[in-house]
């Protein structure tokens, strides 16, 4: 079989206008829930595109660590590609796909950095590895071998021994204010339903179906 014969239906569920919420956030949450149920692998994982200043696209996997009426957040290093193409270019776009469910959202907006005390109260839930690892790692970095790092890592074991690990200046996160957000089901012969909201001005999101 070629790449091109693979293929299957959609027929899980439909979307329709009549059953949204007015409120797009209101409908992702919505729709976040009935992944974790689902017990789907990383249900939060995203892709996340960014481009720089000349606008050279880039796109990766990270994590949605929350989101509420401001926006969605992720965490990284500062100092990595993304980091650095979302300070010169503020914009970005994700995408969350549960194939399982056959859904995907993609939400599109600007970019800003969440504030200190919100990074720090995440930084500090995280596991103590991954803690030492935003000190021990330059992301995005060229590395001579894994050695390197490794060593790294070592010598940031011995700073901190037993201490508190505080948050790296480099290391924080990122929030997307969206400025639309497509809710897409898949259907049938690939018709599928595709809901987009866009924002208004006083608050408000206009909704529209898109063709497929």
């Amino acid at each position: 079989m070629s790449i091109a014969d693979i293929r299957r239906e959609y027929s899980r569920a439909r979307l329709d206008e009549a059953d949204v919420s007015q409120d797009p956030l209101v409908e992702f949450a919505r729709w976040f829930a009935e992944a974790r149920e689902a017990e789907l692998p990383d249900p939060n994982a995203m892709t996340l595109a960014t481009a720089s200043a000349d606008g050279a696209p880039s796109a990766r996997i990270v994590l949605l660590k929350a989101f509420d009426e401001r926006g969605f957040v992720f965490f990284t290093d500062y100092r990595s590609r993304k980091g650095a193409e979302l300070e010169a270019n503020p914009r970005a776009a994700l995408v969350l796909y549960w194939g399982e469910l056959d859904r995907q959202v993609r939400i599109t907006g600007t970019v800003s950095r969440t504030s200190h005390d919100e990074s720090e109260r995440y930084f500090t839930s995280r596991p103590l590895g991954s803690r030492l690892g935003a000190w021990a790692s330059h992301q995005s970095r060229v590395l001579p071998g894994r050695a390197a790092l490794e060593a790294e890592l070592r010598v940031v074991e011995a700073r901190f021994g037993d201490g508190d690990i505080p948050l790296p200046e480099h290391w924080g996160g990122f929030r997307v204010v969206p400025e639309t957000i497509e809710f897409w089901q898949g259907r049938e012969s690939r018709l599928h339903d595709r809901i987009r909201y866009s924002r208004e001005g006083g608050g408000r999101w206009r909704v529209e179906r898109l063709s497929p």
